[in-house]
């Protein structure tokens, strides 16, 4: 028995939501596919659809099957232009996450230019600031901010990230200006999702940890909070720096400004000659080069 039989049949009868229209796809008849996926069925030992005189609907066992089918058609499709053309056009399932508030800013519209030159390229991206297992959770890629901790990855960076202490005038007009690392706990420091900042200290990097009477898990958040002038910052560069150049918000402690960082595709070590996940990665790492963040 062919355990791939009846995948192909399952996967066209779930996203045309018919047999009929199914069976066009593939270029069979209707009752080919039908006996197939009665087969599939059998073998499984559950029910994969839901039938109705017009149309089906998965069951909750053939939506979690689906998953699964998709990335084994798109592993199988990704083997086959392994050895073929290294060129060829993106298509099938790419599945790919991102932390939210950098995501919707700036990678979401370029993903979405990128599938408009590619219409046979499907996408699912999850917006999560958890670091998620990309091979656990069948991602193709992850953007990552920062300093990379999974080596097991491969990973292209993407763009710089530089991190910036900042500070309205209004401010520092009333409560002075830190001069060291050390004044920073006299001072109302504008918590993020983190109380630990990263700072540089005799050509090393230093943490260091702050105490404020403000907090939120949102960059823009603390920006606002900033520009309101309730305390320092310290932010991406992506957030400032429009506010730096405007006078809005001043930069503190420039000799410690911290090593830079990166914005980093990362991806496991089979999906690297997949044509979608490599011209994808070319479309980013284009697309943010034309931003004026990063100009």
């Amino acid at each position: 028995m062919n355990r791939w039989e009846g995948l192909d049949e399952f996967v066209a009868v779930a996203e045309c939501s018919q047999f009929t229209a199914a069976a066009e796809r593939l270029g069979l008849s209707s009752s080919q596919v039908s006996r197939q996926i009665a087969r599939l069925e059998e073998r499984l030992h559950t029910r994969l659809f839901y039938r109705t005189t017009r149309k089906v609907a998965l069951t909750e066992a053939g939506q979690t099957f689906l998953q699964h089918c998709q990335r084994l058609q798109d592993a199988r499709e990704e083997a086959l232009n392994a050895v073929g053309d290294l060129g060829s056009e993106p298509k099938g399932l790419l599945r790919m996450t991102c932390a939210v508030a950098y995501g919707e800013r700036f990678i979401v519209p370029l993903v979405t230019s990128f599938m408009a030159r590619h219409p046979r390229l499907s996408v699912e991206i999850e917006l999560s600031n958890r670091t998620l297992d990309l091979v656990q959770d069948g991602f193709d890629i992850a953007i990552r901010l920062g300093r990379l901790q999974d080596s097991r990855m491969l990973a292209t960076r993407l763009a710089p990230r530089r991190m910036y202490l900042c500070a309205s005038p209004d401010y520092l007009q009333r409560y002075g200006r830190p001069h060291s690392l050390s004044e920073l706990a006299r001072h109302n420091c504008l918590i993020g999702s983190s109380d630990v900042w990263t700072f540089q200290l005799e050509g090393r990097e230093a943490s260091q940890r702050v105490n404020g009477n403000w907090r939120c898990n949102s960059g823009q958040a603390v920006l606002d909070a900033a520009l309101a002038g309730l305390g320092l910052c310290q932010l991406p560069d992506y957030y400032v720096l429009e506010h730096l150049r405007s006078g809005a918000l001043v930069s503190l402690l420039d000799n410690h400004q911290p090593p830079n960082t990166a914005v980093w595709a990362l991806y496991p070590q089979q999906r690297h000659l997949s044509p979608k996940v490599r011209q994808l990665i070319d479309a980013l790492r284009y697309g943010l080069a034309q931003r004026p963040e990063y100009a």
